[in-house]
Parts: structure tokens; sequence; C-alpha cells
């Protein structure tokens, strides 16, 4: 009897197994589409992405490169004080978007142009996304805003 019980046991814990593994590649596999990473535009110079990639790039929008087409269409470049690329993006943009700020834009790199899909600026003053500030840390750019106080 007992040699049953334990018989049991294993192939319920088999069975577990194989279901845990079989959902979690199915979660990996659904998920595939919409998993979305960051690079700064030295790593997208370094390495550039397949054009059928999408990712999301981050920086300074570059001084002087900002130009506006016609309708909707912009190009400038973003930076991260290492590399520029250019980036277009069709659409409007938020409130707080220019020269000097820092953006996130999500897209494709396609012909050695990050052709975005959405533009994210800041919200406020004083919020720069977390993922930027490490890339210009990284590039020894990044200066903190310090208000004097009065």
């Amino acid at each position: 009897m007992r040699s049953l019980k334990k018989t049991r046991r294993i192939q319920v814990i088999a069975i577990a197994a194989l279901a845990l593994a079989g959902s979690t590649a199915l979660i990996g596999y659904g998920l595939s589409d919409s998993i979305e990473f960051f690079r700064s535009p030295s790593q997208v110079a370094e390495a550039p992405p397949p054009p059928n990639e999408i990712f999301r790039i981050g920086g300074l929008v570059e001084p002087g490169t900002l130009v506006r087409g016609e309708g909707t269409a912009i190009t400038f470049n973003v930076t991260d004080g290492g590399a520029s690329i250019p980036v277009t993006y069709t659409g409007i943009l938020p409130d707080l978007f220019g020269e000097g700020e820092g953006m996130v834009g999500t897209g494709a790199y396609v012909n050695n142009v990050f052709e975005a899909t959405e533009i994210l600026a800041r919200h406020d003053e004083t919020y720069m996304p977390k993922e930027v500030i490490e890339a210009l840390k990284e590039q020894g750019v990044y200066q903190p805003d310090v208000t004097p106080e009065s």
C-alpha cells in the first residue's frame, strides 16, 4: 500500500511541474510581443537593433536639432552625451517636450533613424525617468537640478 501512495505522489508532483512549466512558457510567449527594452543612444550606436525590434530610447533632446515639419511631423536628435541618434515622429508632442529636456520614445531603429510611435516627456519641471538618469550618469553628463535655497 505504501508504494502505491508514493507512486501517486510522484505522479502528481510530476504533472504539477509539467503544468507549471507549460503555463510559464505560454505566459512568456504571450508577453514576448509586449516587452519593450530600454536602450540609451550609446547602446543603439554601439549595437544597432534589427529594424523589426520595438524598444524604448531615452536621453536629452539635443539642442539645435529640433525641426518641425509639415503638420505634426517632427525630427530631432536624442543624446546621452556619448552618442546622438536621429529621431522622427509624427503626432502630438507632450507640452513639456523641448530642446535640452529629457524624453523617452518608443519605436524602431530603421535605416539609422529611430522612428518613434510614442514620445513621452517628463511630467513636471523636476522629474526625469530613472532609465534616462542612469544612461546620463554612465556617460558622465547627468547634473541634478539643484535649486538654491533662499
